[in-house]
């Protein structure tokens, strides 16, 4: 699965389904670094909430806000 991101992007999070304690959805953070693997892409995120979980995409969801945004 291909994705968009690159490091540096705003995000802020649709779903995050498979994990046991998710980050919630409306989370926003900044993209730290971009993975492509077979079939999926590994997305390390620094979350505003201080978190610092990884997406996995699929099954997770993020959407890129756009560059002026901070919240």
């Amino acid at each position: 699965m291909k994705t968009n991101l690159k490091a540096g992007d705003r995000v802020r999070l649709l779903s995050m389904t498979d994990d046991p304690d998710p980050i919630p959805a409306g989370t926003t953070g900044t993209v730290a670094g971009v993975y492509p693997l077979s079939g999926w892409t590994q997305v390390d995120v620094d979350w505003d909430n201080g978190r610092s979980l990884m997406l996995s995409i699929p099954p997770d969801v993020v959407e890129r806000l756009p560059a002026d945004t901070t919240n």
